[in-house]
């Protein structure tokens, strides 16, 4: 019985590293509160990369949205995604949809990147969802306000 439960727990922490995503890193990833609607849970996150063309520091923001499906069924689940710089108009970044297994998370889903020079004017981004043929979610917020990773 240990060595089933052993080789149980070896098999799980070697499959670990392939089912993380590869489109983000999660020591640079920030999430904001969560939100939720009819059972479909999301968080907004944000990424900031710093990079140098020579010149000038650049910084990729790049908005992030983790779902959960707390219902006993798989459902599709539309995302949108907008940013703000500063006290400027919201303006959106991208959107997306997916399939959330039943009583499963995703992400954090990379929806979209907007490239900004490296100032220190906090960008905010807000993500909502909806479940196929639900209501939209109100927003949850992640925000940096510094240029670094």
């Amino acid at each position: 019985m240990k060595l089933k439960r052993l080789v149980a727990t070896a098999g799980a922490a070697l499959l670990t590293p392939l089912v993380l995503p590869a489109d983000a890193h999660a020591a640079a990833v920030a999430c904001g509160g969560g939100v939720s609607t009819q059972n479909i849970g999301a968080r907004g996150c944000i990424s900031a990369e710093r990079w140098n063309d020579g010149r000038i520091y650049w910084r990729d923001i790049t908005a992030h949205a983790q779902i959960t499906n707390s219902r006993s069924h798989a459902s599709w689940v539309e995302y949108e995604a907008y940013s703000q710089a500063g006290s400027g108009d919201w303006v959106k970044m991208g959107s997306g949809r997916t399939i959330v297994q039943r009583r499963s998370t995703v992400g954090p889903i990379a929806i979209a990147t907007k490239t900004r020079v490296c100032d220190t004017v906090k960008v905010t981004i807000r993500v909502h969802v909806r479940p196929a043929g639900g209501a939209w979610s109100n927003w949850s917020s992640a925000a940096t306000s510094q240029c670094q990773t």
